[in-house]
């Protein structure tokens, strides 16, 4: 019996030893952790069970049969976060570059299957060059298997992927289907073909860090979601992502305890500046309504014309939406409709509600954004609106202009309550477009033509530029004073806590992709 203790005692240090000790420190001089490491600091002390330690390759072409390592590149198993059960896969990029075999693929998989008969989220640490080119057809295999599997656990459980390292060529496709995507900056990259198939191409001379590098992917393709400077950011960044989740989409994110205190904000009383055309920063806004400090930021560099992330309401979690001011007038786009309406879709499937805080004058214009699709773009965050069916409240703080005011999550597409503001001005423009249009011929056939365009200006503004006309209708609940918009907020959400919404049976909708 001690002699076979000894044995696997050994075998266990051989799988831990990964690709061998040289790699192991050429990788921590680049500032990187281990594969096993990264776990160690994901998961609750002592709480990791591994799966597949001893499982190997079984390739036998140009010399493979030779070149084996416990594991195959990539440690696998469960554990906790906080309590919380979750699975994991952390590739090793110092066993044959982390490329994916058949047997690495099955081990994921395996995963994967378990995750989503237990109902718990799936995390996978990504550092791959790809598929193990030495198997050929069977690596392919291997990626659609891992495919098959995000596609047919999104909405089910949440899948969270950290890119730590470089991920390449199909490598690239299943975090991709997963909820949320972390890159860390200057060792991580995500492309589908890298700098020398480009240089060959296209004749592009580009360096790996400019054509997919985690602040490309953050600020150009919206690719990732989050960033960070190191390692052990990103870890702390997954962390935090879960803990505003459920286990599934079957239960209700984790509360935390919260004792009602003064929830009025006179801060907010002052917030918006005197000149309706002047920005503000829509997230002091969102900092003074949700609790103190608990507002987390998704696709903070991308598409800044809109605001999303997470944030907790009297100790509820909530998905947070807001168009901003600062950026762009706050206009809606491309990017920002793309942007919106994925967060959107998330936080429905997993029951998370939904607060929205609008202030929009309409859609960019241009030819741009017409021949980019803003027409199908934009009708995405539309759906994703229209199709959520969890709580759902809007405040108005400024304009809602247009089909924007339609579409951020108005009373007509579904929304729960929709408060305004009393500086809420909601029309089908602003005041003074409108009135050069109404009244084109009496302002130009007047003696003063500038003075008559104020005047009909002025008219327009008494009569539509205000949110009392919408109340009236009932499309506006209520008409709030700034100050009192978390107490309102917390009381909205806490009636809507069981709502239901009973849909017509179908496959699914067709959303304009």
């Amino acid at each position: 019996m001690k002699d076979k203790l000894q044995k696997l005692n050994d075998r266990i240090k051989e799988a831990k030893l990964g690709g061998g000790q040289k790699r192991i420190d050429a990788q921590h001089n680049k500032g990187k952790l281990t594969a096993r490491e990264r776990i160690h600091f994901l998961l609750d002390p002592d709480s990791f069970e591994e799966i597949g330690m001893f499982v190997t390759h079984r390739s036998h072409d140009f010399g493979m049969e030779n070149q084996k390592f416990l594991g195959d590149g990539v440690v696998t198993g469960y554990g906790t976060i906080q309590g919380r059960l979750v699975y994991v896969f952390s590739q090793d990029f110092t066993v044959f570059g982390g490329s994916l075999s058949e047997t690495y693929a099955e081990k994921i998989v395996k995963i994967m299957d378990l995750a989503m008969e237990n109902g718990a989220p799936v995390i996978g640490l990504n550092d791959s060059g790809g598929a193990r080119i030495q198997e050929g057809v069977v690596s392919l295999g291997g990626y659609a298997d891992i495919f098959y599997r995000n596609t047919v656990a999104s909405g089910y459980i949440p899948q969270i992927s950290a890119v730590m390292g470089p991920c390449a060529g199909g490598a690239v496709y299943s975090p991709a289907i997963t909820d949320f995507i972390l890159m860390v900056e200057q060792t991580s990259f995500m492309f589908v073909t890298g700098p020398n198939v480009v240089k060959t191409v296209t004749n592009e001379d580009v360096s790996s860090e400019d054509l997919g590098g985690a602040m490309a992917h953050a600020t150009k393709s919206g690719v990732t979601h989050l960033t960070a400077p190191n390692d052990l950011v990103a870890i702390e960044q997954i962390k935090q992502l879960l803990s505003f989740m459920p286990q599934n989409c079957n239960e209700k994110a984790p509360d935390i305890a919260y004792e009602m205190k003064e929830e009025y904000r006179p801060k907010l009383l002052d917030i918006l500046p005197p000149n309706p055309n002047q920005p503000y920063d829509m997230k002091a806004v969102i900092a003074e309504v949700v609790d103190e400090g608990s507002f987390f930021e998704i696709h903070k560099d991308f598409a800044e014309n809109i605001v999303v992330g997470f944030a907790r309401l009297a100790g509820k979690s909530i998905g947070v939406v807001g168009n901003q001011p600062m950026s762009l007038a706050g206009v809606l786009d491309v990017n920002s409709s793309k942007k919106g309406a994925r967060f959107v879709r998330f936080c429905d499937s997993f029951n998370i509600p939904l607060l929205v805080f609008e202030d929009v004058p309409g859609f960019l214009p241009g030819t741009d954004q017409e021949w980019n699709a803003i027409i199908a773009n934009g009708a995405k965050l539309l759906y994703a609106f229209s199709e959520a069916t969890v709580p759902r409240v809007t405040v108005i703080t400024r304009k809602a202009y247009g089909g924007a005011y339609d579409v951020m999550n108005s009373k007509h597409i579904g929304a729960d309550f929709n408060y305004a503001w009393p500086t809420a001005e909601i029309a089908v423009m602003g005041a003074r477009g409108a009135s050069e249009i109404i009244f084109r011929k009496e302002i130009k056939a007047a003696e003063d033509p500038v003075a008559k365009l104020v005047e009909k200006e002025a008219e327009y503004a008494e009569k539509f530029a205000h949110p009392y006309r919408a109340a009236a209708r009932g499309f506006i609940d209520e008409v709030i004073r700034p100050d009192e918009t978390r107490r309102k907020l917390i009381k909205a959400f806490s009636v809507l806590e069981n709502k239901k919404v009973i849909r017509p049976k179908k496959k699914h909708g067709n959303i304009p992709l």
